[in-house]
């Protein structure tokens, strides 16, 4: 997908050293940019970044290990991404997993844990990169946040109940966001995404009760079953070009929107 170059340009991919992150950095670094990722566990950042290097050869390329809810880490990122690349120009929140559990199994510090992923690590590293993503759009007219987000913020289901609810206020998050950054001509956009193919959901093929169905057979049994109507989960390259689009000038009229990535799972208009 090189519809666009990046060469000279500093992309930040928080969780990007797998799924929906890494295929993100992958496009990323396609087109050109630097791109600097972070993670939790250095053993899978090592490998990645092995990965990449060998792929990529000539790439500039920075990774480091940051829990994305300290901001003292985020802080420390963020200004070693400045030192070893440059100032970012496109920022990707991209953390948290989901939260099977109903409003009557959810005790108050499961509230508060999920509160506090899907909100903060969304709210530390926009604090982080802010004054990066100001100086580049005064440079160059060009700056941009992508926060990857779930259908269920607009469409929660009763047995993610907490998740649900996080999910929407993140969902209101990105367009107060915004209409707040919009002077400093940085644009503000999200994706929202429905069954996409990772580690969570091959952890759950591998406990799986059919035990004579092929990861293919399961998947498109699932699809049917969540009444997907492209048949299938998603692939993380096909939420990572969504993406793409909205950190880049490809989308340089949109802000305060979200691009549903579900196969048509979203029941809403």
């Amino acid at each position: 997908m090189n519809m666009v170059r990046l060469d000279g340009k500093v992309a930040a991919v928080t969780g990007g050293s797998s799924g929906i992150g890494l295929a993100t950095v992958e496009l990323l670094l396609e087109a050109g940019a630097a791109v600097a990722f972070c993670g939790r566990n250095q053993e899978r950042l090592t490998q990645v970044e092995a990965m990449l290097r060998l792929r990529f050869p000539q790439a500039k390329l920075y990774c480091a290990v940051c829990d994305v809810l300290s901001e003292e880490q985020v802080q420390a990122f963020a200004a070693a991404v400045e030192k070893n690349l440059g100032p970012v120009a496109m920022l990707i929140n991209n953390a948290g997993q989901g939260r099977v559990s109903t409003f009557a199994d959810t005790e108050d510090a499961a509230w508060i844990e999920e509160l506090r992923l899907k909100f903060f690590s969304v709210i530390y590293p926009t604090r982080a990169f802010q004054p990066q993503l100001q100086r580049m759009s005064a440079a160059d007219g060009h700056a941009a946040i992508v926060c990857v987000n779930s259908l269920l913020a607009i469409q929660p289901e009763p047995h993610m109940v907490a998740t649900s609810a996080a999910r929407a206020g993140v969902h209101n998050l990105v367009r107060s966001l915004a209409t707040e950054f919009s002077p400093m001509g940085i644009r503000v956009n999200g994706i929202l995404i429905g069954l996409v193919e990772s580690g969570q959901w091959r952890r759950r093929y591998e406990a799986r009760e059919e035990r004579d169905l092929s990861w293919e057979q399961w998947t498109q049994a699932l699809a049917q079953k969540k009444h997907i109507q492209l048949g299938r989960l998603g692939h993380p390259q096909e939420a990572a070009r969504a993406i793409i689009f909205l950190a880049t000038p490809l989308s340089s009229y949109t802000t305060g929107s979200h691009i549903d990535v579900s196969g048509g799972l979203s029941r809403h208009a």
